[in-house]
């Protein structure tokens, strides 16, 4: 959907056309117009590119940052270790929502805040991650053979721990993604998020809250639209688990 919108959508998700508002659906407009006349249709599919961008964005600062810490940590161990932990505790005292609203008391709501708080948020997550698999795997004996032949802690990351490791990054990254658009579509909501005139899913569920009772479909088309992203993300982490899983993998 976020593909196709850069190439195609039914209407102008932009134009504003109040003689049109709150149609029901026709052969025009396929799914109505909301409050403003704008086409659903393209609301949805240009609001896409939102919840994709924050997703990808968000999760790679986390992912990034986050196994970085996490392999020094297990790396180094004693004082760096302790050190790079109590970080990743006190930054899960600050959930992205409120990291979102200190970033907007001082700078103002925006799309570049709302992934900051997200991306911030999920430092600490895969800094976790990471250490407990590079733990289990600095102990194994192609690793200890590894120290044997005498290579430093930083070639056994590259060469050994990192590689061994991924498939569980890309799992964990797989499912965080999927929060990550629950968390863009909340902010947005408050207003935390994607700004106007830019579509959000968010922002498209805070529009239809007040016409509830006089257009229900408003909030029906972007809660399914979040519901079927987040579910068919976390069933394609499912799936990657059980396909890169060595041990699933041996019982097939």
């Amino acid at each position: 959907m976020a593909a196709l919108s850069f190439l195609w959508t039914p209407h102008s998700a932009y134009d504003v056309d109040m003689n049109a508002a709150l149609q029901p659906p026709d052969a025009t407009h396929w799914l109505g117009t909301d409050a403003y006349g704008r086409d659903i249709v393209s609301l949805l599919l240009v609001g896409a590119r939102s919840s994709i961008m924050v997703g990808v964005i968000a999760v790679g600062i986390g992912l990034l940052v986050g196994t970085a810490l996490g392999l020094l940590a297990a790396a180094r161990r004693g004082w760096i270790e302790e050190l790079v932990m109590r970080i990743a505790d006190f930054t899960f005292a600050f959930p992205a929502l409120l990291l979102a609203i200190m970033l907007t008391a001082v700078y103002g709501a925006s799309i570049r805040n709302a992934i900051i708080a997200i991306g911030i948020f999920y430092i600490p997550t895969f800094a976790r991650v990471t250490r407990a698999a590079a733990n289990q795997i600095w102990s194994r004996d192609y690793v200890l053979a590894a120290r044997a032949c005498g290579k430093g802690s930083s070639r056994i990351t590259i060469e050994h721990v990192l590689p061994n490791m991924l498939p569980s990054l890309i799992v964990q990254a797989t499912i965080q993604f999927a929060l990550a658009i629950l968390a863009e579509a909340a902010l947005s909501y408050l207003g935390l998020g994607t700004q106007a005139p830019e579509p959000s899913w968010g922002r498209m569920l805070a529009e239809a809250q007040t016409l509830m009772f006089q257009n229900p479909l408003l909030s029906v088309w972007p809660g399914a639209a979040i519901a079927l992203t987040v579910l068919g993300l976390n069933l394609l982490g499912d799936g990657l688990r059980d396909l890169l899983d060595p041990r699933l993998a041996r019982q097939r």
